[in-house]
């Protein structure tokens, strides 16, 4: 038992030692890697300090290298810049050469060339650095004024070698076939015939109304034009582009009108004119100022545009100045006649005026655009209002013309009054203005509807003639002549009315009313004409109470009715008849179916009274003397003679 347990014993003091061993082993293992360390420290540290030594060394050598690289590079971009400004000198050069040309030959490069000399300028002008570029600016600069100078020289002479007046008809060609000259142009003498009345014309407005704008200038000429006057601008030689521009062009515009046949008359010149002339002037203007704004001022507005795309108020100042003249010589005379004195007959071309400056408005605003051209517009617009405010007291003039006209013009025949028809026809043109007229009354409202003015204003001139005509109708010493020229009158006013759109105007109470008057003269005129002779037809004072028809040895018959009275009437009768058969043959009713309407009255009134009378105490005269004598008509004879009245026969002129 006591052995085992030393051998255990044992075994604890081997490990124990093997332990320690390994423990020394491992203290000088370590010793052994600090000491290795500490070398690999030193060694390190040698070499920081021997690269820091040769780093040292290099230095000089990198700063020569990085000096000799910069200095490479710089001479790399001297030399690119030398090449550059070389190259300027060289295009310099090569744009002098074709400036020196002229721009004559070949255009297109002397703009090109004019571009490089503002690029030169503009490359010199941002190198400064370079010791010449004071020279080769003041080179550039003075070669660019030599160019731009030869420039406008060339802009001038391309602008009137195309710059021709238009002929009159090459202008006629480019209106509707409606309003062209019907003749040859030769015949028309620069005249455009006007249309026979005022709706042919309105048809002709609304109906083919297509305008050509003539060709001013031939297209391929605008760009070049356009290419040297923006060349002109850049420059900054504006005005002298505009005087240019504004002398070549305005000359051959006054020249194209004044070859239409446009003169320039003062208020003066127009006052002296003798009214046909005048109003064949005015027909012209008319044509005149359509053709202009329509044909010549649209041309001159679409060159304009053109030549100076891309600079508007220029645009808009050369267009101005170019149309100034002539736009002031065709309002002028617009002008003249609507301050002249006023006249019934003008108002018809003062509408006709006042309505061509309201067809040419929008045009007129449209072409006239811009500031530039204010006045213009103004102008236009000024003209419009006063021929309005001309015809509108025209009108009022008119009425108050009608009411007061005092003419010693007569008509013995009891016929249509020359004032009547003047006045009546007068309506009815009026009538053809109706949307002018319209337009008129809208230039000075008054809050009421221009149909119930139009209406009124004729219902006024109505009254006025009626008024008038009622004096005149005094003149007469015979009173149913009087209500003859009354029915006449009044019934052609009547029928002159409803034949037109006056009816509509005026309405159909107006119409019925006014017919009724016509019934009542045409009355009046069968009491105060018919009615003496009627009375010599009448029993009354014939016969006696007595019965009994036969005859007695004293002439007398069982009626107590003498025979000496009936010849008495019966000659009465035929005296009157033939009284009234010799005047009033002489009198007038120009309306057929009014003249048979009264010719009817009267035979339906006196025919059955004489059939009566006669049937009843002819036999007394006719068992007389000389029958023929007393009963010298037959119903037929007088019935005859009832057509022959109002036919406005002269006295010597033979019986049907």
């Amino acid at each position: 038992m006591g052995i085992p347990a030393r051998r255990e014993v044992g075994g604890g003091v081997v490990a124990a030692d093997m332990l320690s061993e390994k423990a020394a082993q491992m203290r000088e293992a370590l010793v052994k890697s600090q000491s290795i360390t500490d070398n690999m420290v030193s060694i390190l540290g040698s070499f920081d300090h021997r690269l820091s030594t040769l780093e040292t060394a290099m230095r000089p050598t990198q700063i020569r290298t990085h000096a000799i690289r910069r200095a490479h590079e710089n001479i790399d971009k001297t030399l690119k810049a030398a090449d550059v400004i070389l190259s300027q000198f060289d295009l310099s050069r090569q744009a002098e050469a074709k400036i020196l040309k002229g721009p004559h030959e070949d255009l297109e490069s002397y703009l090109q060339a004019i571009d490089q000399l503002r690029n030169n300028i503009h490359f010199f002008s941002s190198n400064k650095s370079f010791k010449s570029s004071d020279g080769v600016l003041n080179h550039t600069n003075s070669l660019l004024t030599k160019a731009i100078s030869k420039l406008e020289e060339e802009f001038r002479q391309l602008l009137l070698s195309y710059s021709k007046p238009v002929e009159p008809e090459r202008l006629f060609e480019c209106l509707p076939n409606s309003m062209r000259p019907s003749g040859s142009p030769g015949d028309s003498g620069g005249k455009i015939p006007s249309s026979n009345s005022h709706s042919d014309h309105q048809n002709n407005t609304t109906e083919n109304s297509i305008y050509t704008t003539p060709t001013l200038i031939p297209p391929r000429i605008l760009p070049l034009l356009h290419d040297l006057a923006q060349q002109m601008v850049q420059a900054g030689n504006k005005q002298q582009l505009q005087k240019i521009y504004r002398d070549a062009r305005s000359s051959v515009l006054d020249e194209s009108l004044r070859k239409l046949g446009v003169e320039k008359l003062s208020k003066e010149d127009v006052q002296k004119m003798q009214w046909d002339v005048l109003e064949a002037k005015i027909g012209n203007w008319i044509h005149f100022m359509r053709i202009a704004v329509k044909l010549l001022f649209a041309g001159e507005r679409k060159v304009c545009d053109q030549i100076f795309e891309g600079f508007d108020p220029l645009m808009d100042q050369c267009f101005a100045e170019v149309t100034t003249g002539s736009v002031a010589v065709l309002l002028s005379f617009g002008d003249a006649i609507a301050k002249s004195k006023r006249s019934p007959e003008k108002l018809f071309v003062l509408l006709d005026m006042y309505e061509i400056m309201r067809e040419l408005h929008s045009e007129i605003e449209a072409l006239f655009r811009g500031k530039a051209c204010n006045e213009i517009r103004e102008s236009a617009q000024g003209l419009t209002k006063r021929l309005a405010l001309t015809a509108k007291e025209t009108f009022g003039d008119f009425e108050e013309a009608v009411e007061k006209d005092a003419t010693k013009t007569s008509v013995a025949d009891g016929t249509v009054h020359p004032l009547t028809s003047y006045v009546i026809n007068y309506v009815k043109f009026l009538f053809d203005y109706q949307s002018t007229l319209k337009q008129l009354f809208q230039e000075f409202e008054t809050g009421d509807d221009s149909n119930s003015q139009l209406a009124a204003v004729t219902m006024r001139i109505m009254q006025a003639l009626q008024t008038n005509l009622d004096g005149k109708s005094k003149q007469y010493r015979d009173p149913s002549l009087t209500h003859l020229f009354l029915m006449n009158n009044i019934h052609y006013m009547v029928r002159s009315v409803r034949r037109s759109e006056a009816k509509d105007l005026l309405g159909d109470d107006w119409v019925q009313r006014h017919r009724r008057v016509v019934q009542q003269h045409a009355n009046q005129y069968k009491r105060i004409a018919w009615a003496k002779i009627l009375q010599c037809l009448s029993v009354q004072g014939l016969t006696s109470s007595g019965g009994g028809s036969s005859i007695n040895a004293d002439g007398g018959n069982s009626s107590g009715v003498s025979r000496a009275i009936i010849k008495d009437r019966l000659k009465t009768f035929n005296i009157q008849f033939e009284d009234l058969h010799q005047r009033q043959s002489q009198w007038t009713v120009p309306d057929t179916e009014l003249r048979e309407s009264l010719r009817l009255a009267v035979a339906e009134v006196m025919l059955p009274a004489y059939r009566s009378f006669i049937k009843r105490f002819g036999p007394l005269v006719e068992n007389g003397k000389n029958p023929q004598k007393y009963i010298r008509f037959t119903p037929e004879d007088l019935e005859h003679m009832l057509g022959e009245f109002f036919e406005g026969k002269t006295l010597n002129e033979p019986k049907r």
